[in-house]
């Protein structure tokens, strides 16, 4: 799953300097499915407040499920996503995205969401294949 660089941004890259906010506006173009999740999670958790906010429904189809993993794989991707929401993201699996506010207050709660006791918690048969 590749993103749909406009020949502008391209350019930008080439020659060295690449403005954020194109490069944010061309993930939410190209990984829509991606933005979505990561938009919903991030106003459910503004909105509901708590420590986390979570995903725990399957992508709707592989499309979908690539581009959670493009967009979460991607260091670069990640990053810029995480600074533009202002939050910090986390992922187990093919589709268990949460995002955790800035909050040093989170980072316990952030380290045992990522910890391999975690991960191993969050497996099921159903998810083998995802």
């Amino acid at each position: 799953m590749s993103l749909d660089v406009s020949p502008a941004l391209l350019e930008q890259a080439e020659r060295g300097e690449v403005d954020e906010a194109e490069f944010v506006d061309c993930v939410r173009t190209s990984l829509p499915y991606a933005w979505g999740m990561i938009s919903s999670l991030v106003a459910r958790l503004r909105i509901d407040g708590g420590e986390f906010a979570d995903n725990q429904t399957p992508p709707p189809d592989e499309q979908a499920r690539g581009q959670l993993l493009r967009a979460l794989a991607s260091d670069a991707i990640r990053g810029a996503l995480e600074r533009h929401f202002g939050v910090r993201l986390a992922f187990q699996n093919c589709h268990r995205v949460a995002v955790f506010p800035l909050d040093p207050q989170a980072d316990e709660r952030l380290a045992r969401f990522t910890s391999i006791r975690g991960q191993l918690l969050n497996q099921s048969p159903e998810l083998r294949d995802c």
